[in-house]
């Protein structure tokens, strides 16, 4: 029997060899996990990226399910995600899996990105990765709004209705522009294939295609850490970051833990609150889209709701989606406009908090006024905050040269 073992486990390291001197299966885990040395302070802001990775996973698999079910025609799309919903076995988990996880991938990925005004990720010499995730972001922002309209619900036809008008406000280019995106004079059956098509084919592609980027531009400069500190300034004998530990298994164990808390999280949504009260899901959308009939108050799902609060209060339209443009925009040039020589808010002054917590507030607040009436008091509330929006980057540039900063260590705290 210990022959036969023996036999069995040498064939088995011979298979491997073979299949690892073809691929280089062993090569990339050493490089990207085992061998990868990260900070080792990391904390509790540090799972989002990973999360969001898992979360991406998820809407993938779920929306290959729904897709074999889905009909892209204006005649039977809402009645196909009704038999999805009702007929179809498990349907309505996952219906509910993709549509919760929509909004999980967001609240992940505005987590994220906090998580680098905090520590300073975007900073030399990640500049390229803070980029990298900022195309990511507005990717995301398309498949998210290509999906809402699949339903084909009142709220989903309504909501395309408005956000494709919007680009006629351009000018010259404007008219023939809408025109292209809906494939017709008005949104019709041609909108929701082309909307399918790219929902389910072309950004996905880039999706899958930037996070690429965004991880091998990570790998290839580090992590940051909650100090800010560059480990691969202090090294030891053979080369490796004082203050760095492998990947795997401490992070990959870190991780898992993460990932169980999360799930606990996802599932009770999911099972128990999967419309969050007309957050992930509003009660328009369970209406069949009617050109004829206009909703009381038309308004996106929430995670564009801050940015929609930014064009509404410009009351010159082409202004406003200047303005949209540019809130959204000005997040890409972040690494030139912070200028400050410290990376984390552990070492800044009380003024870069301040304007963080100003900047926070301001776009919280705008997500709120989104989703609201906009009454008139409430439009002046949204100029005031989205005056609070693009003063942080204003502020910050002009401040963050010269403000007084705490002496950053040598090496990493715990």
């Amino acid at each position: 029997m210990a022959k036969f073992t023996s036999s069995v486990s040498k064939g088995a390291g011979a298979l491997l060899n073979w299949f690892d001197d073809r691929l280089p299966v062993s090569k990339f885990w050493n490089a990207t996990m085992a061998g990868y040395m990260a900070p080792k302070n990391f904390n509790f802001w540090y799972y989002m990226g990973s999360l969001a990775l898992l979360v991406l996973v998820i809407q993938i698999f779920s929306g290959i399910l729904l897709a074999m079910h889905y009909k892209p025609s204006a005649a039977e799309a809402f009645a196909s995600v009704e038999y999805i919903m009702r007929d179809v076995e498990w349907g309505w988990l996952i219906r509910y899996m993709h549509t919760t996880g929509a909004s999980f991938f967001f609240i992940l990925i505005y987590l994220h990105m906090f998580r680098s005004l905090l520590y300073g990720s975007h900073k030399a010499p990640r500049e390229l990765l803070w980029v990298f995730g900022m195309f990511l972001y507005v990717m995301l922002m398309a498949e998210a709004f290509l999906g809402y309209i699949l339903p084909w619900g009142q709220m989903s036809y309504w909501g395309a209705q408005v956000i494709i008008n919007l680009f006629g406000a351009l000018p010259k280019i404007g008219e023939p522009l809408t025109q292209w995106i809906r494939g017709d004079y008005f949104i019709s059956d041609a909108t929701l294939n082309r909307f399918f098509a790219l929902h389910i084919i072309a950004v996905p592609l880039a999706l899958l295609g930037l996070v690429l980027l965004h991880l091998v531009a990570l790998r290839e400069n580090g992590s940051n850490n909650p100090d800010g500190i560059e480990i691969k300034k202090n090294k030891d004998a053979d080369g490796n970051p004082l203050d760095g530990i492998p990947f795997h298994p401490y992070y990959t164990v870190k991780d898992i833990f993460g990932v169980g808390m999360f799930l606990i999280v996802f599932s009770f949504v999911l099972f128990l609150w999967p419309e969050a009260g007309g957050l992930f899901l509003e009660h328009d959308n369970f209406i069949p889209a009617n050109p004829l009939v206009t909703p009381e108050h038309i308004k996106p799902v929430w995670y564009f709701t801050p940015f929609y609060a930014i064009l509404k209060a410009v009351p010159d339209k082409l202004l406003g989606v200047l303005m949209m443009g540019a809130s959204v925009l000005i997040l890409f040039f972040l690494p030139w406009i912070d200028r400050s020589p410290v990376k984390s808010i552990r070492y800044r002054g009380t003024w870069y908090k301040v304007l963080l917590a100003m900047f926070t507030i301001a776009f919280v607040r705008l997500g709120l006024l989104g989703m609201a009436e906009g009454t008139p008091a409430q439009t002046w509330e949204m100029r005031v905050w989205t005056l609070v929006y693009f003063m942080f980057f204003v502020l910050l540039f002009f401040m963050s040269p010269g403000a007084k900063t705490k002496p950053v260590p040598e090496r990493v705290t715990h």
